[in-house]
């Protein structure tokens, strides 16, 4: 992860928490307590936060930094090199001016910070990945409406399935939280509704998911492996899961 990402993270998180200590936030960046330290430092000299005995405190104007819900920042923590890895296979598959959709998982939200500066259509449920695009002129962001879910941070419910119906996407890239048995499954099943609306809309259907979501189970099955088009994963994937891919039809791309 790159200084000034690290930093703008560390800053959206303590934003956000008002306050918190070093040890919470360095687990949390997955990075060392002397890497914390200097970024923390660095906040300081610009104002921003205030050091206290063995944490930080913002103080620094809240309405400029970008906003994720708690959960979704812990989520985005998670196996961070292989989700960027596939991230950067996954943005090769977009072309400029394609009309693409976006769901609101950490890994669909690696990809849409590749596709920073693209010319292109981008509709999403995600209040998280439609922030890395107000200041973005070459893209057409187009958000749902809906109900908002907050500990993701994405529309969901009627109003949002009802807008998916009118679109038309080239392609649509969804996160997963598992696959088992040649089944995809997530966890809240108004999400599950709003991706299968999705995947009605959409030409070509690409799963992400690092192989640490393969033989894994979640609250609701989306569908089966057959229904995707592509999945791209990291090159950790075990044979036998390749083989399942490729048994269901779908082209399996290797993130090295």
């Amino acid at each position: 992860m790159l200084i000034e990402e690290r930093q703008s993270r560390l800053a959206d998180l303590l934003a956000r928490q008002g306050m918190s200590d070093l040890d919470s936030l360095s687990e949390l960046l997955n990075v060392s307590q002397s890497t914390i330290r200097r970024d923390v430092e660095g906040l300081v000299q610009k104002g921003l936060v205030r050091r206290t005995h063995g944490g930080v405190i913002w103080v620094g104007d809240r309405t400029n930094t970008t906003v994720r819900p708690y959960a979704f920042d812990q989520r985005l923590s998670d196996h961070v090199e292989s989700k960027r890895k596939i991230a950067k296979a996954a943005a090769g598959l977009v072309e400029p001016g394609q009309t693409i959709l976006i769901d609101g998982g950490t890994t669909a939200y690696y990809l849409a910070e590749a596709l920073v500066g693209a010319s292109l259509q981008l509709v999403t449920n995600s209040l998280p990945i439609a922030g890395l695009f107000l200041n973005d002129d070459k893209v057409e962001l187009i958000l749902t409406g809906g109900l908002l879910y907050p500990r993701y941070g994405v529309l969901l419910g009627p109003n949002a399935e009802s807008m998916l119906a009118e679109i038309h996407a080239k392609t649509l890239f969804l996160s997963v939280g598992g696959i088992h048995q040649s089944q995809l499954y997530n966890q809240n099943l108004l999400l599950v509704q709003a991706e299968r609306r999705m995947m009605e809309q959409a030409q070509q259907v690409v799963v992400l998911a690092d192989s640490g979501k393969f033989g894994q189970q979640a609250l609701v099955r989306l569908c089966e492996l057959k229904e995707i088009d592509v999945v791209v994963s990291d090159s950790g994937l075990k044979e036998a899961d390749r083989d399942e891919v490729r048994k269901a039809g779908c082209e399996l791309v290797l993130a090295e």
